[in-house]
């Protein structure tokens, strides 16, 4: 690691281990590009200690099929099936993001993994579910956080909600609804909102990120596929619903 990348892993664990954000400012040059940005995630979960092998939840996604795709593994601590409570965590200025989950159902390796286009790759996966997604950075201004220091911060993930799962089947995704309701306010209803148009569109990319030092990832690892509505703003004890109909719904408290 250089030592910009080095100083930056510090200063995020240091925050995560304080409960503090962090101001982007002094870190605007700190990653010249993505491969040094993953390399600062890892080490961060390396440090705190998060995973034991290939973790078993992931983000992935971007805002159309044209972009980059990132992608980050999530602590398990934050990952919680529905109805599920998060009063226990801290978070500084979170929204939701309602999502559909893959799961896959068996094991792929390496090579399976370059082989892979997006035709064939949905046959690995065996359930998928609604899921929310709460985002939290350890930026004090995201908005205004460059896009390689919000990846190294494990993409501002904050938790993760898990619905029941249920068999993976062919969805029409253009007409699939999407109801959203936080606290008091109206439900937020989308159609056909998916920034890939297919949550499993991402399968090969995400799964050759994962393979690329060259491990296999396990059958049962999850992958969230990136937000119907955007990101919702949400407060510190607000109810959220979250309901793909036809598919399922998630419940949670911020």
């Amino acid at each position: 690691m250089t030592p910009d990348q080095k100083a930056l892993t510090e200063a995020l664990i240091a925050a995560r281990q304080a409960n503090r954000t962090l101001d982007a400012t002094p870190w605007t040059d700190a990653l010249p590009d993505a491969p040094q940005a993953y390399e600062v995630q890892d080490a961060v979960a390396a440090a705190l200690g998060w995973f034991d092998g290939v973790p078993k939840a992931w983000k992935s996604g971007g805002g159309s099929r044209s972009a980059t795709l990132t992608h980050a593994p999530l602590p398990p601590s934050g990952v919680r099936q529905s109805p599920a409570n998060f009063s226990d965590l801290t978070f500084h200025t979170p929204g939701i993001e309602a999502e559909i989950a893959l799961r896959l159902g068996q094991d792929v390796t390496p090579a399976q993994a370059a082989a892979l286009d997006h035709d064939n790759s949905a046959a690995l996966i065996d359930a998928m579910a609604v899921s929310v997604e709460i985002v939290d950075a350890r930026w004090q201004d995201l908005a205004a956080t460059p896009a390689l220091l919000r990846l190294a911060d494990s993409q501002v993930h904050g938790a993760l909600v898990l619905g029941d799962w249920q068999p993976y089947a062919a969805v029409d995704w253009a007409s699939q609804r999407c109801e959203t309701k936080i606290g008091d306010a109206e439900t937020v209803v989308r159609e056909g909102t998916h920034p890939l148009a297919d949550p499993a569109w991402l399968l090969p990319i995400w799964l050759r990120h994962l393979t690329r030092h060259g491990q296999t990832v396990p059958a049962g690892t999850v992958v969230t596929t990136g937000s119907w509505v955007g990101v919702l703003p949400c407060r510190r004890g607000d109810q959220v619903t979250a309901e793909f109909p036809g598919i399922g719904a998630v419940r949670l408290s911020v």
